[in-house]
């Protein structure tokens, strides 16, 4: 399983994913571009320590990526299933678009499968950082990690 980051523009978000990997044990992929550098203090920061610990791999873009074999379990506000009736696989890629924007739809269409985490009525998304939180989490419980 692995967490993969889709032009994810706010480093602080980026430091809490790259510690939630750590964590968890999973794999981080980023595709570019990103919306800072990455080597930038405040990742460092946000990230502490745990960003060592992390295989994180660079794509330069979706295309690039897209050469990976895997099952592409998109995370977004339009999905189709919700996380608590969506059965994961231990080889899946948890995919998550940009803040402000998500995915755009030539990405989205490539994902095998659009999940949406339940929120509260009137409620419209969650922060990235909770979201992967959340996504990797159900996913890792029900494939026994």
């Amino acid at each position: 399983m692995r967490i993969v980051l889709h032009q994810p523009e706010i480093a602080g978000n980026f430091g809490n994913i790259l510690r939630t990997c750590a964590c968890f044990g999973l794999p981080l992929c980023v595709i570019e571009p990103l919306g800072f550098p990455l080597a930038r203090k405040d990742v460092r920061r946000a990230a502490m320590d745990y960003g060592a610990a992390v295989d994180l791999t660079r794509h330069a873009s979706w295309d690039d990526y897209a050469h990976t074999p895997a099952r592409r379990v998109l995370f977004t506000t339009r999905g189709a299933t919700a996380l608590t009736d969506f059965s994961f696989q231990p080889g899946d890629h948890l995919v998550f678009g940009a803040e402000s924007c998500g995915v755009p739809d030539a990405v989205h269409a490539a994902c095998d499968a659009a999940v949406l985490i339940p929120l509260a009525p009137g409620a419209r998304s969650l922060n990235l950082g909770n979201a992967v939180a959340i996504a990797a989490w159900e996913a890792l419980r029900q494939t026994g990690h």
